[in-house]
């Protein structure tokens, strides 16, 4: 993966990495904040993504419900110019970061060997990426394309921090272009790893991301069975997740055919109850709202319904449980569940 137009500055790569692996950056990673009010009508999770949790932007004060202001990044951890004693760690903001040294975090995560060193440097790009400047610079120095050459690394842990990166660098309109070729492969992660795994939450987030407009929301067309899924088998966090995409996905009505036609789990319907966790059944609620706000003709509701275990027939059809299970949703003692739930049944 190696490109010969990103050349290291410094004399001695090794002594470069020992800076980075030297950081001891926080490994935590991105928390999405909610932020959706779920208003009486129906509406996307545009504004679920993360916010910036720098306090020293790179671009004046952040304007609230801007795509900075909905990324999340960690203070990053930066060498020193050249002239610097190598022990000798600047913690800078992701927004001081100057060119050469986003080149030389690039040449050296294509020439590393070592797990820990692609990851350290994998969260150091993916925190400056939580700023404008850089995304763009990242996006100029090819720096997308050799990113997410590490969706296939062996390694869980590289993978997750991949994702992580993508997902800032997924803020930027243009990013995007480049970003969403890699779709098919995000969603084979999501497939092939662990349930509730971190690869699946990382992955899952940059979708939302992604999936945010109406633009890109057509590549995930053959996904609705598999966020369905997740719903049903996972946790709490990682059911969210997939619920934010399904939500981004039914708020554009021509998407809507689509999701009714695949292929959705009967027991989806049994997460409309009291006792499911209310950041679930909050989105469960949306997710529902923006489907019955579809009106399907006598002639498509047929033909619906001759298709075995599709989603209109388990949530939209007269023979689904889901209208009873509103019914006795209206007594949940959260009066904005009720609120939701009567906007369904009107």
């Amino acid at each position: 993966m190696g490109d010969g137009s990103i050349t290291p500055r410094l004399g001695n790569m090794k002594a470069f990495l020992g800076l980075v692996a030297g950081a001891g950056a926080s490994y935590g990673l991105y928390k999405l904040i909610s932020g959706e009010s779920f208003k009486r009508n129906k509406k996307s999770a545009a504004n679920e993504s993360a916010g910036v949790r720098s306090s020293q932007p790179s671009e004046g004060t952040l304007q609230p419900g801007s795509l900075l202001a909905r990324v999340s990044g960690l203070d990053v951890v930066c060498p020193r110019p050249v002239g610097s004693a190598s022990g000798d760690l600047a913690h800078q903001s992701p927004g001081n970061l100057d060119p050469q040294h986003l080149k030389m975090l690039l040449s050296c995560l294509q020439t590393s060997n070592n797990t820990t060193d692609r990851c350290r440097i994998l969260l150091t790009l993916g925190n400056s990426a939580a700023f404008t400047v850089n995304q763009n610079l990242l996006r100029e120095f090819e720096g997308i394309h050799i990113i997410a050459g590490f969706l296939s690394d062996p390694a869980p842990e590289v993978r997750v921090q991949t994702l992580n990166a993508l997902n800032n660098l997924c803020m930027n309109i243009q990013n995007q272009e480049q970003i969403k070729v890699y779709v098919p492969q995000v969603l084979e992660l999501i497939e092939m790893s662990p349930v509730n795994s971190e690869l699946q939450l990382g992955a899952l987030r940059l979708l939302t991301n992604l999936s945010v407009t109406d633009k890109h929301q057509h590549l995930l067309k053959g996904s609705i069975t598999l966020l369905l899924s997740l719903v049903v088998v996972s946790k709490e966090t990682l059911q969210v997740q997939a619920l934010k995409v399904l939500v981004n996905l039914s708020s554009n009505p021509d998407m809507i055919d689509d999701i009714v036609q695949a292929q959705a789990p009967a027991s989806v319907v049994l997460l409309f109850d009291a006792r499911t966790a209310s950041a679930v059944l909050l989105r469960l609620l949306t997710f529902a709202g923006n489907l019955k706000a579809w009106r399907a003709s006598a002639q498509v509701a047929d033909e619906l319904r001759r298709k075995q275990d599709c989603l209109f027939r388990v949530m939209l059809d007269e023979s689904s449980q889901l209208h009873s299970r509103l019914v006795q949703l209206l007594s949940h003692p959260d009066v904005e569940m009720q609120s939701q739930v009567a906007r369904i049944l009107t």
